[in-house]
């Protein structure tokens, strides 16, 4: 057992560098892009000890520029499912008997490599293979998943303190132990961050991991695992592996040592999977843990009050930063009429100063959307809303995928507040609008609650403090991270929890405790210090 009550370093927000001109970090970076760039790497599965190779080779290609070959990744079948699994089951017992600050120290590690080593390369592999500026590189992949490192190890031992009170004779104790077998977990392409936290924060925890990342984000993937390697993370306690998604379900899902999922996609996936572990509930040891973020439609309100060069920067930086391609992205705007003209007029001068195109161009704040599957979906909503009625498209509808996926920033007027890109996830940079009168406030907060069936984020502007208020307690369901004067993304580790309930997910609150505690099973334990030798009670004596 560990031989003190060690006190972890105190987490504090890696600092966001600036890329400014002639900064040492603009250096490095422009100098890991051209590095990188001028590579084609061959990426393996991770499982167990093994560097998997297969000879069905998939072809990885930066969104905007999808001519250029950066490497191929090995796609594997359902025999490299099942040695993921045996392997993240062979290498259980000795992780979690590991003591905790060892455990800790890997993870701790990791993140100082991502501040320091390989910040350069895991933000240039984010910006060639997610298309993703230098700056939302930066807070992703760097910032963001240092953060969860460092946190996620001040959070553990928040959750071992919290004891039970121990009466005079009795000692109580919990054991916060790992899920009994192993844990899926399934990653976005949108966030580097995300991809890492989602199995290290179940490692973390004492748990080994099958890990399946998007197709799409597999080449910063790889720097991940390459990271965790170096931190010292044993062999088959996170195990990457390259499958079609319902084969490895279908295997994961049936297997008797399942013990939980950790997952952020899109919310039709989800509930196919929770519809599926729930049919085959009897055939696990345990009953598995299921915790999701699956996406948003996420909105923006704005009161008579407002200040509406405010409003036209939470619409400018809320709805197009990374193409709009967040949970969190503002995609339905509600905005008083007395302040639209002012907010109108910022928001298309601050559209058309946008510059568009490949991400080692540092001036180009909209980059691609992530591949053609995602462009095809956006220009088809844009192409739909060309020809409805009530419908006015105020800037941008054009899309070009000759050399890119790349689609223009687009604002769209709608008559309709329930017109369909009020409703639906698009998850591109497309933001809907709709005009209410400013007598209509209280109805239009019925409006944004009733509106989507999601509830991840969502934003008031107003210097009013009574319709803050009113709006804050009219919306309490429709939001898990709300934010009042501010664009609805952007969440901070240790400062704003992230997560959303209703079709946005299970609200674990991934940067807190609040996730990690999903991935302990709590053992109670009570110690008599002097037993008692006599069965009997005074109740039975009559004198």
């Amino acid at each position: 057992m560990p031989k003190g009550i060690f006190k972890t370093p105190t987490p504090i927000n890696e600092p966001v560098l600036s890329y400014g001109p002639n900064t040492t970090e603009k250096k490095n970076l422009k100098a890991a892009l051209k590095v990188m760039k001028s590579e084609t790497i061959d990426v393996p599965m991770y499982i167990g000890s093994e560097l998997v190779r297969t000879d069905d080779k998939r072809s990885m290609h930066p969104p905007h520029e999808h001519v250029h070959l950066l490497g191929h990744y090995s796609f594997g079948d359902a025999s490299h499912v099942n040695a993921a699994i045996k392997a993240a089951l062979d290498a259980k017992k000795s992780w979690e008997n590991l003591y905790w600050e060892h455990r800790a120290s890997i993870f701790l590690k990791a993140a100082d490599l991502i501040a320091g080593k390989y910040r350069a390369k895991i933000n240039a592999a984010t910006m060639l293979a997610q298309s993703k500026n230098a700056y939302q590189a930066e807070i992703d992949a760097a910032c963001e998943f240092a953060d969860f490192l460092r946190f996620n190890v001040h959070y553990m031992t928040q959750i071992f303190a919290d004891q039970p009170h121990s009466p005079e004779g009795l000692w109580n104790r919990v054991e916060y132990r790992p899920l009994e077998g192993f844990v899926f977990a399934i990653t976005p392409f949108n966030f580097t961050a995300i991809s890492g936290n989602l199995p290290a924060s179940a490692a973390l925890m004492g748990n080994t991991v099958v890990w399946k990342p998007a197709d799409s984000q597999i080449y910063s993937a790889n720097i991940v695992m390459q990271i965790f390697r170096e931190a010292g993370l044993p062999d088959g306690v996170i195990n990457m592996i390259y499958v079609d998604g319902p084969l490895a379900g279908d295997i994961v899902f049936k297997h008797p040592d399942f013990a939980g999922v950790h997952f952020t996609g899109s919310t039709s996936v989800f509930q196919t999977i929770w519809k599926t572990i729930g049919e085959n509930i009897h055939t696990y040891k345990t009953y598995p843990r299921i915790v999701g973020e699956t996406g948003g439609k996420d909105f923006i309100l704005a009161h008579p009050s407002a200040d509406p060069l405010a409003v036209a920067t939470g619409i400018s930086r809320g709805a197009f930063e990374f193409q709009g391609q967040k949970c969190s992205a503002a995609s339905r705007v509600y905005v008083a009429q007395s302040i639209w003209p002012e907010v109108k007029e910022r928001l298309l001068q601050d559209i058309k100063s946008f510059k568009m195109g490949t991400v080692e161009d540092f001036s180009n704040f909209i980059n691609a959307v992530i591949d053609e599957r995602a462009f095809d979906k956006i220009a088809a909503y844009i192409e739909q809303a060309k020809k409805d009625e009530g419908v006015e498209i105020l800037i941008g509808g054009n899309c070009d995928k000759s050399k890119g996926y790349f689609i223009e920033p687009t604002v769209l007027l709608v008559k309709d507040p329930k017109y369909r890109t009020m409703q639906e996830e698009i998850f591109g940079p497309v933001v809907t609008i709709y005009i209410y009168e400013d007598q209509d406030f209280e109805q239009t907060l019925k409006l944004v609650d009733q509106t989507s069936e999601y509830a991840l984020t969502g934003a008031i502007f107003a210097q009013d403090r009574y319709a803050i208020q009113k709006a804050s307690n009219a919306l309490k369901h429709s939001a898990g991270n709300f934010y009042i004067n501010d664009k609805p993304t952007g969440a901070v580790v240790g400062q704003q929890p992230f997560g959303g309930a209703r079709a946005s997910g299970t609200n674990d609150k991934a940067g807190s405790y609040l996730n990690l505690l999903r991935w302990v099973s709590p053992r109670t334990i009570k110690e008599t210090l002097v037993p008692v030798t006599d069965y009997t009670y005074p109740f039975l004596q009559e004198s």
